[in-house]
């Protein structure tokens, strides 16, 4: 029984600045009557890099840590520093969950079913049939992986990275059922994908450009049409300059808050074995949000 124990739980990777992870997770903790304390492992900070994820991970499972989120740029990294993963991790060659079990170090991976919730629950009835994809890392695949489930036919991978984009491309056509294949294109850079956008369904920026709101886009403007949607997983800011762009040109549009609200529940479960209200968790965030804004 979890209720009532205590629970040591951290997130590894760069630039995490004025995260919202720890009162997310403790807040809904406080609700369930369990002590969690929510620690942030810079690597910026720590002056380390992406790579140094298999130390900070043997590290915390040696210091008592319960679990751990792993952020960008290691969610690719930290997956042969673990001696097991869940099947949609291995499936991902990602992991954004680290849960530690007697002694030993589990990946799992919430972000692509938290992309899923997230996007059922912001964008309700949006087709999906042909969806151009921003970026091959760890959020991306999974973003492709939950996209599959969706129902995408035509993914059109966007990547400088070709290696990286192929490997998310093999991932999708494994995925797929064997009666509803998915056709993939993957290329180097926002110029040659002018065409798909003319055509397509919807756009996923699954890249960190617009977390430092600045200002930054992936993507020009002027290539938004008012029949499609579009999606960013960055959440801090919540508005970014992408979703600003296509709210202007008359698109529907989904922030990354409903993607990381939804990870971050699952995340909770593996971890305490509680089971949180997600519903609770998005008043958490909206709360946490408007503070951070004001």
């Amino acid at each position: 029984m979890a209720r009532g124990r205590r629970f040591l739980v951290g997130l590894i990777g760069g630039d995490l600045g004025p995260s919202l992870s720890p009162a997310l997770h403790e807040r809904e903790a406080d609700e369930l009557g369990v002590r969690y304390l929510y620690q942030l492992l810079d690597l910026d900070v720590l002056d380390l890099g992406a790579e140094d994820v298999g130390a900070l991970v043997a590290q915390a499972g040696q210091f008592g840590f319960a679990g751990l989120n792993i952020t960008h740029p290691s969610k690719q990294a930290v997956v042969k520093y673990l001696p097991e993963l869940s099947a949609d991790a291995a499936a991902l060659g990602a992991v954004n969950t680290v849960v530690f079990r007697q002694g030993r170090a589990v990946g799992h991976n919430t972000d692509w079913s938290g992309f899923l919730t997230g996007f059922r629950r912001g964008l309700p009835g949006a087709a999906v049939g042909d969806v151009v994809l921003l970026g091959a890392g760890g959020a991306g695949t999974a973003v492709a992986f939950a996209l599959v489930r969706l129902g995408v036919r035509q993914l059109t991978v966007v990547d400088l990275a070709v290696e990286r984009a192929e490997q998310l491309a093999e991932v999708v056509r494994r995925a797929a059922a064997a009666d509803r294949p998915v056709t993939v294109r993957t290329t180097r850079t926002v110029d040659e994908i002018r065409d798909r956008l003319a055509a397509a369904d919807g756009l996923v920026n699954a890249t960190p450009v617009g977390m430092s709101g600045d200002g930054a886009t992936p993507l020009p403007a002027g290539l938004f049409r008012p029949e499609m949607w579009v999606a960013d997983i960055v959440y801090r800011p919540l508005l970014t300059e992408l979703l600003r762009q296509a709210r202007a040109a008359g698109c529907r549009t989904l922030d990354g808050g409903g993607m990381v609200v939804a990870q971050a529940a699952e995340t909770f479960h593996l971890i305490t074995g509680l089971s949180p209200d997600l519903e609770r968790m998005y008043r958490h965030f909206s709360s946490l949000t408007a503070a951070a804004t004001s």
